[in-house]
Parts: C-alpha cells; structure tokens; sequence
C-alpha cells in the first residue's frame, strides 16, 4: 500500500495543484495576460502544437548534443581529478570558481565566437551540465577506501586497475545521480541561450510569447521544457536502477 501510494504521489500532487491553480484563476478571474489557468495553457498547447513542437524538437536535441558533450568531458575530467591527489587539489578549486560564474553571461561571447544558431546553445548546454558529472566522479574516486586499495595492492593490482575495475564501478550510483541532475540544468542553458542568441526553439518561442502577451503560449512552451526534462530524468532514473540495484538493497529491501 505504501509503495503504491509513493508510485503514484508525483501525480496525485500534480492533479492537486493544477486543481487549485484553476480554481484561484477562476475565483479571482485573473487575466491570461498576467496569469493563465491551466485550462488556458492547455489550449494554446492544442492550438499551437505544430509550432510548439518545432520548438521542442530543436531544443532536445541541441540539449542532447551538449549534453552529450558534457558527459565525455564531464567522466574524463572527473577521473583525471580523481584518479590524483595532486591533480584533485589542483584542479578541483579552479572547476569550482568556474562553475560560479553565471553562464548566461558567456551566451554574449559565444555569440561572438560562433553567431546566432545552434553553436550557443550547445556549448550553454555543456558549459552548465559538466560539472556535476565531473564532480561526482572525481568523488567516487577520490573516496576509495584507502584499506581497500591496500588491499588489492597486497594482491596484485596496478593503481590503474584498481580505477578502472573497482573505482569506475564504485562510481557509477554517483554518475548516475550526477546525470539526473545534469540533464536538467543542460535544458535551462540551452533555454536561456535561445532566448538570446537564436531564432528557434523553446527559449526563442518564451520570448516571442511573452513579446506578443500571448501568456498562455509561453507557459505551454514552459510546460513542454519541463515534461522534456522530466522524461530524461526518469528515463537516468529507470536505468540506474537496472544497473547499479546493489548500490539500492538497501533501500529496495525496505
């Protein structure tokens, strides 16, 4: 009964607030020009499909493309700093003043560099999605307990094996937390890059709503970023569970 109701509380909590959404819209008759009810966003998502998903379309897979970018930037980094103490302190407080800084400040520069298109996206799309991923790995590696790998010292084994055959493996509930995680932030930088720096896509279709005070249109296009994200995510969540379940017991058996 439990595990049901937790199955199912996303979408109960989804229903109740969309019910309530409504229902303050209606009771207080509040404009779609300032506010549009879920009724009305559904609408404009039926009534501008064809666009909205032209939009879509072009978002996802410029987010996966960073995205993937992200990825194999993200792991190698993440062993090289994690795989060496020196290179841990080194790198690792550098990655981290770079992560501070906000990335829609590089869309301008990137723009300069590449032109309007899909090259600012992509690269927003990476420059906010690699760090968690690198993080992650370089901790699951830095924390190898130090008697286990004296262990595996007394029997045989090369640091390298040591990384590769037990550190890697250790790793992966890590990566895998750092992939849910990084696949909604890719989404935001290639939202937030469009928005300036390109003439389709979600963010382009956000600031061409909100210019023509079509509300509905543009809280359409926020639901569509969001349902796309949350597909990733549960799609990261779905494998990890298939692929890392000794990492869960824990948690499964209760």
């Amino acid at each position: 009964m439990n595990k049901s109701i937790e199955r199912w509380s996303p979408w109960i909590l989804l229903v109740v607030t969309l019910l309530v959404w409504q229902f303050l819209c209606t009771a207080f008759q509040v404009s779609e020009f300032v506010f549009p009810s879920p009724l009305r966003i559904y609408d404009q998502l039926i009534e501008f499909r064809g666009v909205i998903a032209g939009h879509a379309w072009r978002t996802f897979w410029v987010t996966m493309a960073g995205f993937g970018i992200a990825i194999v930037v993200g792991v190698l980094l993440g062993f090289v700093i994690g795989s060496s103490r020196l290179a841990y302190a080194a790198v690792y407080p550098l990655m981290t003043a770079f992560n501070a800084l906000p990335k829609a400040a590089f869309v301008p520069i990137l723009v300069v560099w590449f032109g309007i298109g899909v090259g600012p996206a992509i690269l927003t799309s990476f420059l906010i999605s690699f760090f968690p991923i690198m993080v992650n790995i370089a901790t699951g590696l830095a924390t190898l307990e130090p008697e286990l790998e004296d262990v595996l010292r007394v029997l045989g084994a090369r640091r390298w094996d040591v990384l590769v055959k037990v550190g890697l493996p250790r790793s992966m509930p890590y990566f895998y937390g750092s992939l849910k995680v990084a696949i909604t932030l890719a989404f935001v930088g290639t939202t937030v890059s469009e928005m300036t720096a390109a003439n389709e896509g979600i963010g382009y279709l956000l600031i061409s709503a909100g210019s023509a005070m079509q509300m509905g249109l543009a809280f359409a296009g926020l639901v569509v970023v969001g349902a796309m994200a949350m597909i990733m995510y549960e799609l990261f969540s779905y494998v990890e569970k298939h692929t890392t379940a000794w990492a869960h017991r824990g948690s499964q058996n209760g």
